[in-house]
């Protein structure tokens, strides 16, 4: 159960950060970098405040580097379809490619 809340906390904090990070790209077209990254780091914020306690929670359970390969698959699993359905991005097979070598991460960070 803890791993699953763990995960949950993680993909909140996960689709809040993708948007803090690229969200401004299409949303703040043509104003100054500084105010895009003032925007995104008022963004990251929130992002903290899902991702420490989620990552303070998981590590009850979950070993450092479990934690860490856990959040980058969460995050290729939250930007995929940002990058498809926000940012208008078409859709390859290096996706998929790069899938399949993430999901052999979690296999052998993972694997007993």
């Amino acid at each position: 159960m803890r791993i699953i809340i763990t995960a949950l906390g993680l993909v909140c904090s996960n689709c809040i950060m993708t948007y803090a990070w690229y969200g401004h790209l299409s949303s703040m077209k043509g104003k100054a970098w500084y105010l895009a990254a003032l925007v995104s780091w008022g963004v990251a914020f929130f992002e903290y405040m899902i991702a420490v306690p989620a990552n303070r929670y998981g590590a009850q359970t979950l070993t450092l580097p479990q934690l860490k390969i856990m959040q980058e698959a969460i995050a290729l699993s939250v930007f995929v379809p940002f990058a498809v359905l926000f940012a208008k991005q078409p859709i390859g097979w290096n996706y998929l490619w790069a899938t399949l070598c993430v999901l052999g991460a979690v296999f052998f960070i993972f694997k007993g």
